[in-house]
């Protein structure tokens, strides 16, 4: 596939969030290529239509991005609840929405700005759709600088292959937190709820980026346009009988 042609699906993902936003919202900005499209995008609309939004950016790049636009910005000091967030995501599993996020290394602030969210939209090429959680990429694990090795080692005994992300002279990747990442090779999961649940209790582990129950919507871009994925209900019991 082309790059060109990725691209510009990423913005036609990014443009389509649009119309979530409304006058006088909280927004949770996400972090990477297609959030900062999004970014772009509202920076413009916000210009053009005298919209008033206040946003929370979950990386320090997209706050910086933010400010150079002249989007108003506040905090979760000032606001207990956001409206809505848009951020991108690294894989989606369309049904249930269940995401692996942080390959741009935000996933932490990505999690804390989700988890206060009524809502998340999630923007995305399709090249990201995927049946199994961990198909395409390693599901990233943030962790504390301090004895990594030591959680690195329970890591692996998790099954993840863990790897440290570093920069290319060697250096190990520092979060906006202050932390170190491993990119954990798990494969595709057959149930990603039980390894969340297992990796919340490895001592060592700030967060990790398995986001199973965030996603309320995704604006999904392809050849033929942007799809609007939305969750499957709830099956009954007398459905299961």
């Amino acid at each position: 596939m082309a790059h060109l042609e990725q691209d510009r699906w990423k913005q036609a993902a990014a443009d389509s969030a649009l119309a979530l936003v409304e006058d006088g919202m909280v927004l949770g900005l996400g972090s990477g290529s297609t959030a900062a499209r999004f970014v772009s995008s509202l920076a413009r609309r916000i210009s053009d239509q005298r919209l008033k939004i206040v946003g929370i950016a979950t990386s320090l790049q997209t706050e910086q991005q933010a400010r150079n636009l002249n989007i108003p910005l506040t905090t979760l000091a000032e606001q207990s609840q956001i409206d809505l967030t848009v951020d991108g995501a690294d894989e989606i599993v369309s049904g249930i929405l269940c995401l692996i996020k942080g390959h741009g290394g935000a996933l932490l602030r990505e999690k804390i700005v989700a988890s206060a969210s009524k809502r998340m939209a999630v923007v995305a090429d399709e090249t990201k759709i995927v049946d199994r959680l961990g198909s395409l990429v390693s599901v990233p694990v943030e962790i504390v600088p301090f004895g990594w090795e030591a959680t690195q080692r329970k890591l692996d005994a998790l099954g993840g292959r863990p790897s440290l992300r570093t920069h290319s002279d060697g250096q190990p990747y520092i979060t906006d937190g202050g932390h170190y990442i491993m990119n954990c090779a798990f494969g595709p999961m057959d149930n990603p709820q039980e390894l969340a649940d297992r990796l919340d209790h490895v001592v060592g582990v700030v967060e990790h980026g398995l986001f199973l129950d965030f996603a309320t919507e995704a604006l999904v871009a392809g050849p033929d346009g942007v799809r609007i994925l939305k969750k499957d209900p709830p099956r009954s019991r007398a459905a299961d009988r």
